[in-house]
């Protein structure tokens, strides 16, 4: 593990709760762990909704100051700077595209000084990233806005709470096509963890996942 993970692709494509997922996954395996919620574009569905579960996880979340509330500004706290320090290892969740990667840009020079890994979640599902070479394109926009570079891909097919085992292995070649154009590797392949059984080793590393859900929304 690089000592920074930032999830990061087009909206709704479920990197939030990939983002979750890791995080808490991560403080199972190390006792400093922190979510940086980046996104300064979506106030919808967010890190901070899942504050409590994080919370009792002892996953620190650093948030825009007033997510969730009526007055939803678009810019950081200065304790994002504790990403950058001490023991932690820090999951980060992107805004959707290349407007919430501004966001991220303004630490490119640090983030790259630590060391990190940036991954591109992919819903093969999900409108405007349909075919392999519009995932392409939107990849080099957040690149470009964030002045950093992926190094990896994730399958995070579904159709939510709709999804199959076949809803997630139908993407494998869409997977391979823009794992092919971008050089990038297929890190994991993500889906709702009742969905295990069905699924096999081909379909990637395996990544069993929780839906954390806003409340009263069918999120993924």
């Amino acid at each position: 593990m690089k000592k920074i993970t930032i999830f990061a692709g087009h909206y709704g494509s479920g990197k939030t709760n990939l983002a979750v997922n890791a995080a808490l996954a991560l403080k199972r395996r190390h006792d400093s762990v922190i979510l940086c919620d980046m996104d300064i574009v979506n106030p919808y569905f967010r890190t901070k909704d899942s504050e409590a579960i994080l919370s009792e996880a002892g996953v620190r979340l650093i948030s825009p100051r007033f997510a969730n509330s009526n007055v939803d500004l678009p810019y950081l706290p200065a304790e994002v700077a504790a990403i950058f320090g001490g023991n932690y290892v820090s999951v980060i969740d992107v805004g959707g595209d290349d407007s919430g990667a501004i966001a991220l840009g303004q630490y490119a020079d640090r983030i790259k000084a630590v060391g990190y890994d940036m991954l591109l979640v992919l819903n093969a599902r999900r409108y405007l990233t349909l075919e392999p070479t519009e995932a392409v394109e939107i990849m080099h926009e957040i690149e470009s806005a964030s002045s950093l570079r992926f190094t990896g891909l994730i399958n995070n097919t579904n159709l939510g709470h709709e999804s199959t085992a076949e809803t997630v292995t139908q993407a494998r070649n869409y997977m391979e096509a823009v794992s092919k154009e971008t050089g990038l590797p297929l890190v994991a392949t993500s889906y709702r963890e009742d969905l295990s059984p069905a699924l096999t080793p081909q379909d990637g590393v395996a990544w069993p996942i929780k839906i954390y859900e806003k409340p009263g929304w069918a999120l993924y």
